[in-house]
């Protein structure tokens, strides 16, 4: 824009220049004195003869002119000849004067045009809070791109995620009704939320970040989740910042949290022994993805069932990033974090924080999908036992291991694949770190478990048993 406004400047003066020139006087002596020739005096002695008898002059009109300008001065004196205006001159002048005014028309038009399209630019900007709004509002409309999540190609930045208004999100909660509520975290609640013009449901968590720590969580899961893109990996639909309150809006994950399945009103009856492979096979796969997949590993630090999140397919999907740090980026005075029970003993005694870590609370989880229980228990008001050290000892026994498994799917399985989920489960919570295996050999040791209809490779034998596994997925 701003080039073409340049040429047209230029091309408005070398039109105007030309103009001006063509309507210059064709005599360049019109604006300078000129110097009258030195005329002689002619002496006639013959008599006038009659006009038939007068002999022909070659050019008297000339001779003539230049005889009444010697005669009007005397020789050698400067005499200034007036030229009178042409009428082509007049119209020139008229054509350039059209011409001028039409140009800055043009120029006029086209600068005020650039204006409006950089202020247009500016206020589309989806890196660029819009200001102006005294609630202190941020974002930009859904529009279509919230029904269309599962495409969505996301930045590796903060800037580059959907920001949504605020009015936005209270219409959709029902000005965040109780409701609404799907769950409580340390920092606040999620809720659920139905944008009516997309036709979407999703799941909008809600931060009070008036504490630091809030909002550093809030910054760091945005951040991650904008770069991750995986099947086992809650997806990011966006995030709203309002005042001191933080937004971020996830896919809803229809089957709530493993924690609820396990420990909530229903006691994990709506999870067979094979969907419980399936969950803990598709947990391994979305830590695999962070430890080997991402540049630099991921560690998430914070994983318990109350983090993994079911679809209406009982598809797993790790989920609360706010604690994840990047392998070997990490300082030495990090600050310890994560939940009692799932924390790795290394981690809790001398800070030490590795990709062991994440599988030491994948074995406490695979725990809670064998025996139902919590992994931390109160035995009596002063005194908690944790799941490790109650199973521990039961795990390595054959003949007491069928005994502590979860009574909604005890004798439902298969006896030799109970002992190899219980071997699995004891290297994981090993309390010495090399001695735990990595995610990926734990991924390819649950893989034969899980029927081939739920993502693994086992063939079910009986055909009542594949329709259950369809039906309950």
């Amino acid at each position: 824009m701003k080039k073409l406004m340049v040429l047209l400047l230029l091309s408005i003066g070398l039109l105007s220049f030309s103009l001006f020139c063509d309507a210059r006087p064709v005599s360049s002596s019109a604006s300078r004195p000129v110097l009258a020739p030195q005329i002689h005096p002619v002496v006639v002695s013959s008599p006038v003869l009659p006009p038939q008898n007068q002999p022909a002059v070659t050019s008297p009109p000339v001779f003539s002119s230049t005889m009444a300008a010697a005669a009007a001065v005397s020789p050698g004196s400067g005499v200034t000849k007036t030229v009178h205006d042409h009428p082509l001159n007049k119209k020139m002048l008229i054509a350039l004067i059209i011409v001028s005014t039409a140009l800055c028309a043009i120029v006029s038009f086209l600068f005020c045009l650039w204006i409006y399209r950089q202020k247009k630019s500016h206020c589309s900007d989806p890196k660029k809070p819009r200001r102006g709004s005294t609630d202190g509002v941020k974002g930009l409309s859904l529009g279509p791109l919230l029904g269309k999540f599962g495409s969505m190609k996301m930045g590796n930045k903060k800037g580059s995620v959907t920001m949504i208004e605020y009015q936005l999100l209270e219409a959709a909660t029902d000005k965040f009704n109780e409701s609404n509520i799907l769950g409580e975290g340390g920092f606040g609640c999620v809720y659920r939320a139905h944008f009516d013009d997309d036709n979407l449901i999703a799941a909008v968590k809600r931060l009070n970040c008036e504490r630091q720590d809030a909002e550093t969580e809030f910054e760091n899961e945005v951040d991650l989740l904008s770069k991750i893109r995986h099947s086992n990996i809650i997806s990011l639909l966006g995030y709203c910042i309002y005042g001191e309150t933080r937004f971020i809006v996830y896919e809803l994950m229809h089957n709530g949290s493993l924690e609820t399945q396990l420990h909530g009103p229903s006691h994990g009856s709506a999870l067979t022994w094979h969907l419980r492979m399936k969950i803990a096979l598709d947990t391994a796969r979305g830590l695999e993805y962070l430890h080997e997949n991402c540049n630099p590993p991921v560690i998430h630090r914070d994983l318990k069932s109350s983090n993994i999140l079911l679809d209406s397919n009982f598809n797993a999907k790790l989920s609360d990033f706010g604690l994840a740090v990047a392998s070997g980026l990490q300082k030495s005075n990090i600050k310890l974090s994560g939940t009692l029970g799932y924390v790795a003993p290394e981690y809790i005694l001398d800070g030490k924080l590795t990709e062991k870590s994440d599988v030491y609370a994948f074995g406490v989880v695979l725990l809670e999908l064998l025996m139902g229980r919590r992994p931390v228990e109160k035995m009596t008001p002063a005194q908690c036992q944790s799941i490790v050290t109650w199973a521990m000892p039961q795990l390595t026994d054959r003949t007491k291991l069928p005994n502590i498994v979860d009574p909604v799917i005890r004798d439902t399985m298969d006896l030799k694949h109970l002992y190899q989920v219980a071997a699995v489960a004891v290297l994981c919570v090993q309390p010495e770190p090399s001695y735990r295996p990595l995610i990926t050999d734990v991924l390819h040791s649950l893989v034969p478990l899980v029927p081939a209809e739920l993502g693994g490779t086992l063939r079910v034998s009986d055909p009542a048993s594949t329709r259950n596994i369809k039906s309950s997925a």
